[in-house]
């Protein structure tokens, strides 16, 4: 069973991406590939987020507000209607990051996510309580679909320090006129393709040795936030369509 309550720090980089490559070797004698990806931990990521019309968690997450947090419903790799999915709440409190989530095919999640009156008991989620505490969010903001942004990434495991992470993102995409993930990886590249957004991700402290690296490779921490800058690049797309148009 895939895990369901995280609770770290997640330490943002923006790097270029030779600096990856140079420092995804660093990190081997240290780490090993990520299980849940293929032999090199590498998967694709596509996720719908929600917001309100208001863009109430746009605003929360622009503004960094002490407290925060995010509605989307996120697939791994190819994915069709039947596929496994995660409802998932990503709330950030004073820098440390909780993430609920609850797994369920594609189609119950869509069905519940759209349709409020339907009971939660008819529903094949692999923890119910989750779910009922995602509708409750998503109510309570008035939650609809809002953008789809998707991404290659590359992760590993600490092979000493268990609760350690290093992912790799790569190939950020976005787009809001096709909003069903299971159409896959589509959009407009967010970020310079050139560049990758690194992220470190431990319960407690950054280990020395990969401090010393990240210093060395002169990696410096950086905010950011997928979903702002997606709905910030879409936004400014849609104002240069309509100066073209008059």
């Amino acid at each position: 069973m895939a895990q369901e309550i995280f609770k770290r720090y997640e330490i943002k980089y923006l790097i270029p991406f030779s600096t990856y490559l140079e420092l995804r070797e660093l990190i081997m004698p240290y780490m090993h590939y990520d299980t849940y990806g293929n032999p090199e931990g590498k998967y694709n990521i596509v996720s719908l987020y929600f917001d309100s019309e208001e863009k109430s968690i746009y605003y929360e997450t622009r503004n960094k507000l002490p407290f925060r947090q995010k509605l989307r419903l996120r697939v791994y790799d190819q994915a069709d209607m039947n596929s496994q999915s995660f409802i998932e709440v990503k709330q950030k409190f004073k820098n440390v990051v909780n993430k609920r989530r609850t797994i369920l095919p594609l189609h119950e999640a869509y069905d519940i996510l759209s349709n409020h009156d339907r009971s939660i008991d008819t529903i094949n989620a692999s923890n119910p309580q989750i779910l009922k505490e995602a509708l409750h969010f998503q109510q309570s903001y008035a939650l609809k679909p809002h953008t789809v942004v998707s991404y290659d990434r590359q992760a590993f495991s600490g092979t000493f320090e268990k609760d350690l992470r290093v992912t790799f993102d790569y190939n950020l995409m976005c787009r809001n006129d096709d909003l069903r993930i299971e159409n896959g990886p589509e959009g407009h590249h967010f970020i310079d393709p050139g560049l990758v957004v690194l992220e470190v991700k431990v319960s407690e402290v950054v280990p020395f040795w990969l401090a010393r690296i990240l210093s060395d490779l002169e990696c410096n921490k950086q905010s950011v936030s997928k979903f702002c800058t997606s709905v910030e690049l879409l936004e400014q797309e849609n104002l240069d369509k309509g100066r073209i148009l008059i």
